[in-house]
């Protein structure tokens, strides 16, 4: 993982590393000589396809972590054709540790930029009005990571209580792909919108996990590789389908993207991409929209009443993207028997561009979401399957586009969804008479 983001906090979705930390200093203990000076597939005295002696079922002791980082950096390497630019530290920390280092707890729900982002999310039907996400993303982090790269850092982050821990060979060389992405692209950017933070990832991501398939693929081929420890639980948390489907979507459609770009120009174009990088998951999702189809930007005027306000955060809006809208439909059970993790479908396909924008009034909440598609038919296509999602929460037509969600449904609010040639517009807001009070009709 690439570090902790604004809007969705970093969380490893594949059995993540778990190693101790390994000390500097050239290592003694290749089958071949080594090179007068460091050289692709080469790292601390292995080349790539140097066997190590190593027993993994007791743990590595210090000596066998070492020739084991050492030789999985040479095979990065040689299989990403970049070169590692210094050796990458590893940090052990203890699960404790690491629950106080993210101050779990300690992120409070009711800040403005804790409800501001509570209904972008309840916008897209994830979490809904009496969960908190930031609350949400604490429980499950705190108990389910195991380790990440740090791109502040520039290091290896293993949460373990063992002094002797264990090693999933190919969650170690997608954490040291991250360090080697970091090494000569720099990590860490800061998107300001959701959808524009899942893209990047997309690139990120993909290209760590395209590495770490290609490294399987050897490991099931000419190389001998260390066996995979059996995957043992993160320590349970609470499991959100709709923010797994969403934060998971640079992973799943992330590989297929880079694949994508190496055909086009081998790994130089994916090195391009990381100057250019894409600016939508759509553009993730669908490649061949990488890089000239760019989204809309979609402007929402503000037609509020006196009582309601935005909030002040910067910016004050949110772009959730296709990938979120996917997430919607499947979190909601909308999309029938169609692949979980197959982001491309007719409901969120088309997406050109939309922007969620929150409000509030003493305690109360509303949001105003205008989204745009490629045609007017894409559009229809995603009002229908929209009103459908209303439909699934008991919502009750009242005419004129408005609906109603009873109080039973932890989404029980009023809506008003109406659609003009290529762009729906949603309408939220605590009760029918105040939907005009946070967006009244032109």
């Amino acid at each position: 993982m690439s570090g902790a983001r604004r809007r969705l906090a970093a969380v490893a979705l594949t059995a993540l590393l778990v190693l101790a930390g390994c000390s500097a200093g050239p290592l003694q203990g290749g089958e071949r000589e080594d090179p007068g000076s460091d050289r692709l597939g080469w790292e601390d005295g292995y080349w790539h396809d140097d066997p190590v002696d190593v027993t993994v079922d007791d743990g590595l002791n210090e000596s066998e972590r070492r020739r084991v980082v050492a030789r999985t950096m040479a095979r990065v390497e040689k299989l990403r054709g970049l070169e590692f630019e210094s050796r990458v530290p590893v940090e052990v920390i203890s699960r404790a540790e690491y629950r106080k280092q993210r101050g779990e707890g300690a992120s409070d729900p009711n800040s403005t930029f804790n409800r501001w982002n509570d209904q972008v999310w309840e916008a897209i039907f994830v979490v809904d009005e009496d969960a908190s996400v930031s609350q949400t993303l604490d429980t499950v982090f705190g108990s389910s990571v195991q380790g990440y790269y740090s791109p502040s850092k520039e290091e290896i982050v293993v949460v373990s209580e063992s002094e002797t821990p264990t090693i999933d060979r190919t969650t170690l060389s997608h954490e040291l792909v991250h360090a080697l992405q970091d090494q000569h692209f720099g990590l860490g950017r800061s998107p300001e919108t959701q959808d524009a933070q899942l893209a990047e990832d997309g690139l990120v991501e993909g290209d760590a996990n395209y590495v770490e398939r290609s490294y399987e693929d050897r490991c099931a081929g000419s190389w001998s590789c260390l066996e995979r420890p059996e995957r043992g639980g993160g320590g349970g948390g609470s499991f959100n389908q709709g923010l797994f489907t969403t934060v998971f979507a640079p992973y799943a459609s992330g590989p297929d993207f880079v694949g994508d770009l190496k055909e086009r120009g081998d790994w130089a174009a994916v090195n391009d991409a990381y100057e250019q990088y894409p600016t939508s998951m759509e553009q993730v999702i669908h490649p061949e929209r990488y890089p000239d189809d760019r989204p809309t930007r979609v402007s929402v005027p503000d037609r509020s009443g006196a009582a309601w306000e935005r909030f002040d955060v910067d910016p004050e809006y949110d772009t959730v993207g296709e990938a979120s809208i996917y997430a919607m439909f499947r979190a909601n059970d909308q999309l029938g028997d169609h692949d979980r993790y197959d982001y491309a479908h007719p409901y969120s396909t088309g997406w050109d561009g939309d922007r969620v924008v929150p409000y509030r009034n003493d305690g109360e909440y509303g949001y105003v979401w205008k989204s745009t598609w490629d045609s007017p038919a894409e559009a229809r296509e995603f009002l229908d399957a929209y009103r459908d999602l209303l439909r699934s929460h008991d919502a009750e037509s009242r005419g004129d586009g408005v609906y109603v969600i009873p109080d039973a449904d932890p989404y029980d609010d009023a809506f008003r969804v109406s659609r003009s040639g290529a762009t729906v517009t949603v309408v939220n807001a605590p009760t029918t008479e105040q939907l005009d009070a946070v967006h009244s009709p032109r």
